[in-house]
């Protein structure tokens, strides 16, 4: 299922002892635009406090308003701390993967690592997967908040703004950015895949997409306010002429 970002921020962490706190925001690696981390404002449990949640703690689905995950509000409360103002190190992801026993996800050939979803086994004992191996290098972990509002250019101009983001919840991969084109056409929004960037200007908040300005133009609308079906996917990478990702 896909759910936009702005939906999970603000549901309810549920540890197994109780709760945690409520999503604040959610942080990405941006090789594979996947989501690595829930951050999770502790409110008067732990005052003055943000923790990060790993997606391989999902225990099931989300439901409306909670994330149910397998930790105890003591494995939490004693997990290493982390400064939201400051970039999440690779160091300090090793160390928490360490603390709660978590295979690496840059190690290996999926999204995952060893495995193509957060939560499962070895590779021999999961079904194929849909996702692409992710690129080699080092990814850096990027917030989503940030990230919003990020100017979209195509081959010929503006597109518009990032104004959110679709994500899977059993791959934890980002699937879309939702771009308002109120800018250059009133009342639409579109959505664009992370696989067709060309590159990203962090400096400058400006994110370049491999197509057209008329491409984008002619493509089927986005309507946030209809569910997101796979016949709606299929007409939109048809259009654009790309390899869709479930195949």
């Amino acid at each position: 299922m896909l759910r936009a970002a702005s939906h999970l921020k603000g549901m309810g962490i549920a540890a197994t002892d109780g709760d945690i706190g409520s999503v604040d925001d959610l942080y990405f690696d941006d090789l594979t635009w996947t989501i690595r981390y829930l951050v999770v404002d502790t409110g008067t449990w732990l005052p003055g406090r943000q923790v990060l949640i790993s997606p391989r703690s999902v225990r099931s689905t989300p439901d409306a308003d909670r994330i149910p995950v397998a930790l105890t509000k003591e494995q939490v409360k004693n997990s290493p701390s982390t400064d939201a103002e400051k970039p999440v190190e690779r160091q300090y992801e090793e160390e928490y993967a360490q603390y709660y026993g978590y295979p690496y996800y840059w190690s290996g050939p999926y999204r995952w690592g060893a495995t193509p979803y957060p939560g499962e086994g070895p590779l021999s004992e999961v079904r194929a997967s849909s996702a692409m191996p992710p690129p080699g290098g080092n990814p850096s972990i990027r917030s989503v908040r940030n990230v919003t509002g990020y100017y979209i250019e195509a081959a010929d101009g503006d597109i518009g703004h990032v104004e959110d983001f679709l994500v899977d919840d059993q791959e934890w991969a980002i699937r879309y950015m939702i771009v308002d084109t109120r800018n250059w056409w009133a009342g639409k929004q579109v959505i664009i895949s992370p696989e067709w960037i060309n590159r990203v200007s962090w400096p400058d908040s400006r994110v370049y997409v491999d197509m057209s300005r008329e491409g984008v133009n002619t493509a089927p609308e986005y309507d946030p306010d209809l569910p997101l079906e796979r016949e709606y996917e299929t007409r939109l990478f048809g259009h654009h002429k790309r390899q869709t990702y479930w195949d």
